[in-house]
């Protein structure tokens, strides 16, 4: 997609340092023509003219030159002398355009928003089109990068007319990227417009379930809309879903510990595994063949690989150990496709290797993520002492930092008789003027990160209570939450928001009911376990859609599910919030 979006918009430069002057009307005033002159040149005609429109043209002129130059600086300062209010409509919107541009190039897409709210924006269907282009261009690069992916989609359909050959192409490339990243419950109301068609592709191709019904789906929606740009085109990565599709998935490894230490994890996500193979079958599909293979008593990753070649297996879903996870890892290649369920440390793995887990650092993320939602900007953490604590933080504090938010204070949690004096250090209680005994806290937390046990969080949020910091929202992983339906663990914790799998937040699911029925430990803490061997049966035909479509998602038990880069299946969690000793639910975010 970002090939795609720098292909986009040299099209767009190109098309622009070749128009000439424009005069869209005299109430719109005259746009900046294309200099023959230097920087410096343009800059001295200014000085020097006693006209100041004119002075103001040649100024826009010289800031446009600068940064196509990639002299950003030296354009900001020149734009900054231009007098935004004194302008006409067409170099208002000229103006603003190029300040969105230069506040793009700093990675500060709400600056971009702020500059293109001008009023003379809303003229911007009256000025020329490679102005159109332009604007609307860094328009919908900056809502996107603000997180607004249907109004950057949007955007970018406003410009569809106004587009042809290589451009038009990438442009509807990036079109249907943002359309695949939208939840199913946005593309539902879509229009009968352009933005609508690629909507209800996207829809289309998300209700579908196996590769063979999204081909149909799809065929049967570019008959029913034949001239609109993804009819008479497909995106890149539906025409490679075709190729997928001649692939059928009929036979599966099952590579799990059958004992040892982990023999009890492994039984659940076998468990779920085959929950969902019995729920395929049911269902009247043709599901592949499952075999099983105990990673316990493997002595040999290359044997095994050999083995299973020889079974006519296509897929190995396994190992979950992982110091094999992390040998796979180290390979330049692999004999056959494998989902590991762990994850390894270090650079992206082999091709053919992809990764799949119930990691903390995947809910460190989404706390980033809700809480930047909900409008905070600055955070306090409370992370165990020690490894685990501190993969968390980092993961946390990448998220946190890379979209503008800062962490004001961290305290490590170690023994419960510590946490007290931990929790009064965090919010950094003081007292008034005049010397009262009145304790306040500090005014630059907004909230607190929390990953903690039950037991921790207990003492936690009444301490903040007794600290005069009740009024700080919370922000937990699903560490806080044992599931275990004990409502009186929990009315400690009223009001802390916390991040949880669908399987926990979602008693009445069918599938969940049925395993619950057989294996009653799975409505407790375990269900993350067996939510996580559900999901692992259905991602299983699934790694090459969410490799060629890298925006799509899955809605599994164990949370949302997407490819990273490199390959590591992520999750985002839904929110619930503790409410007199219970968990409810909270709405989703919007996108």
């Amino acid at each position: 997609m970002i090939a795609c979006l720098r292909l986009f918009t040299a099209l767009c430069l190109a098309a622009l340092l070749a128009a000439c002057a424009s005069s869209p009307s005299s109430s719109l005033g005259e746009l900046p023509r294309t200099p023959d002159a230097s920087l410096e040149q343009l800059l001295q005609q200014a000085a020097e003219s006693t006209n100041p429109e004119k002075a103001a043209l040649l100024r826009l002129s010289a800031a446009d030159l600068a940064l196509r130059q990639h002299n950003n600086d030296r354009a900001a300062q020149i734009l900054a002398q231009v007098p935004l209010d004194q302008l006409k409509p067409a170099q208002q919107v000229f103006a603003s355009t190029l300040a969105a541009e230069l506040a793009m190039s700093r990675n500060d897409p709400k600056a971009a928003l702020t500059a293109l709210n001008h009023p003379s924006v809303s003229r911007l269907s009256e000025l020329p089109t490679d102005l159109q282009v332009r604007t609307h261009t860094v328009h919908a690069n900056a809502l996107e990068a603000d997180g607004q992916t249907l109004a950057a989609a949007r955007e970018r359909a406003a410009m569809t007319p106004n587009l042809t050959g290589d451009a038009a192409n990438s442009n509807n490339e990036a079109i249907w990227a943002l359309v695949a990243a939208l939840p199913v419950d946005q593309l539902q109301a879509h229009s009968n417009d352009v933005l609508g068609g690629w909507m209800s592709l996207a829809l289309t191709v998300k209700s579908a379930g196996t590769l063979q019904d999204q081909q149909n789906a799809i065929d049967q929606w570019r008959a029913q809309n034949p001239t609109h740009p993804a009819a008479i085109q497909l995106p890149a990565p539906l025409i490679k879903l075709k190729e997928l599709a001649s692939q059928p998935l009929t036979k599966i490894a099952l590579l799990l510990p059958q004992e040892g230490q982990l023999a009890s994890v492994s039984k659940a996500l076998r468990d779920g595994f085959m929950a969902a193979h019995y729920q395929a079958q049911q269902a009247g599909q043709n599901p592949p063949s499952i075999q099983f293979y105990d990673s316990s008593r493997l002595t040999s990753l290359d044997e095994f690989y050999r083995q299973a070649q020889a079974d006519g297996v296509q897929l190995v879903v396994g190992p979950l150990e992982k110091p094999l996870v992390k040998q796979l890892n180290a390979r330049p290649q692999l004999p056959i496709t494998t989902l590991a369920l762990n994850y390894s440390e270090g650079a992206q793995g082999p091709a053919q290797l992809f990764q799949f887990g119930l990691a903390a650092e995947d809910e460190a993320r989404e706390v980033a993520r809700r809480a930047r939602a909900d409008g905070l900007t600055r955070a306090g953490a409370m992370v165990p002492v020690g490894e685990w604590g501190n993969r968390v933080l980092k993961a946390f504090r990448e998220e946190w930092e890379a979209h503008g938010g800062t962490i004001v204070g961290v305290e490590h949690i170690d023994k419960p008789v510590a946490l007290a004096q931990q929790v009064a250090d965090l919010v950094q209680l003081r007292k008034t003027a005049g010397g009262s005994a009145t304790p306040s806290r500090r005014q630059d937390m907004e909230f607190i990160f929390l990953a903690a046990t039950p037991q921790q969080a207990q003492q936690i949020k009444p301490t903040l209570n007794y600290q005069y910091a009740g009024d700080i929202p919370v922000y937990a992983t699903s560490h806080v939450f044992s599931a275990s339906g004990d409502q009186n663990q929990y009315n400690d914790m009223n009001g802390i928001r916390f991040c949880e799998t669908p399987w926990l937040l979602d008693p009445a699911n069918p599938l969940r009911q049925q395993v619950t029925a057989q294996w009653p430990q799975a409505g407790g803490s375990l269900g993350r376990l067996y939510a996580m061997g559900i999901d692992a049966y259905r991602l299983a035909p699934s790694l090459g859609q969410l490799k060629a479509l890298p925006d799509s998602r899955i809605d599994g038990l164990s949370g949302s599910l997407s490819m990273s880069p490199t390959q590591r299946v992520e999750r985002q969690l839904p929110w619930a919030e503790f409410t007199n000793g219970q968990p409810q639910r909270l709405p989703a975010t919007p996108n």
